[in-house]
């Protein structure tokens, strides 16, 4: 039932609440990306980061390959994933689950601010 859902919630998202008008970011965003070196992105998400050509690269397929070994062994070492801990485990105050979404924000936050700029 789960599986349907999301595939029924999927079509409705497409066909009846998104628009073609193009994404609008700030100059700020911009700005922060082309020094990056990543340019504004035409549709959702930037080419460089997301394209079968970036896929197929040695550097691109260094950082999905290093990346999905790091979210598995970061789900496994804390006991379930950001969403997990973040809905169900805060919900529930659980002390670890606080812990452990203070710990996913300090991750995104080095990782956007420190290791993303050493990468590209």
């Amino acid at each position: 039932m789960f599986l349907v859902g999301a595939i029924i919630g999927g079509f409705i998202a497409k066909e009846f609440l998104s628009t073609d008008a193009p994404l609008i970011l700030s100059k700020a965003t911009v700005s922060d990306l082309s020094e990056l070196g990543i340019g504004a992105p035409k549709g959702i998400q930037p080419e460089e980061l997301f394209s079968w050509d970036a896929v197929f690269s040695i550097k691109g397929f260094a950082i999905l390959a290093f990346g999905g070994l790091m979210v598995g062994f970061g789900s496994r070492y804390a006991g379930g994933c950001t969403s997990g801990h973040a809905i169900s485990g805060l919900s529930d105050l659980q002390m670890p689950s606080l812990i452990a979404v203070v710990g996913f924000f300090i991750g995104g936050l080095a990782m956007t601010h420190f290791i993303m700029p050493l990468i590209f």
